[in-house]
């Protein structure tokens, strides 16, 4: 049985669109930037805390404990997939981003993961905010990066 219907191109452009906003607030360190892309309460999975509810939980538990530490996180566009409601007011996006970790003595490593995100809108045509993200790395990438990145500008 398929359930999947074909996705409009605004639609899927829309949910690229919320991919590449988070790359590059990750990218910049920019938490108070990246906000308006979450729900307020939103639900989440993470590396650092296994179940969190609230876009401030979520910061600080988890964008806190990565972003700074990390250069280089972006996701391939192109390769973004989405499931799209039929009202196309729910999405659901999948991702695989790449990223640079560092060792505690600064020895870069490939940090390789992949991201399934819920997203809602109030209106079609509105960009989407997160309401569910469930981020993790591949199997056998160090789970901690050790750089340490101050907010820089938004690219």
């Amino acid at each position: 049985m398929n359930l999947r219907t074909p996705v409009s191109p605004d639609d899927l452009a829309a949910v690229r669109q919320w991919f590449d906003t988070l790359s590059k607030h990750c990218r910049a360190v920019d938490y108070e930037g990246a906000r308006p892309i979450f729900a307020d309460d939103m639900i989440a999975f993470g590396t650092f805390t296994d179940f969190m509810i609230g876009r401030e939980l979520a910061e600080e538990k988890q964008w806190r404990n990565v972003w700074g530490t990390i250069r280089e996180f972006r996701y391939d566009l192109d390769k973004i997939e989405a499931i799209v409601s039929a009202d196309r007011l729910t999405a659901v996006g999948m991702g695989v981003w790449q990223s640079h970790g560092f060792h505690p003595n600064g020895d870069r490593f490939d940090r390789p993961g992949r991201t399934t995100v819920v997203l809602g809108r109030k209106a079609v045509g509105d960009p989407f905010v997160a309401t569910h993200t469930h981020m993790s790395l591949f199997r056998g990438t160090p789970e901690r990066s050790y750089g340490n990145f101050a907010k820089s500008e938004v690219v």
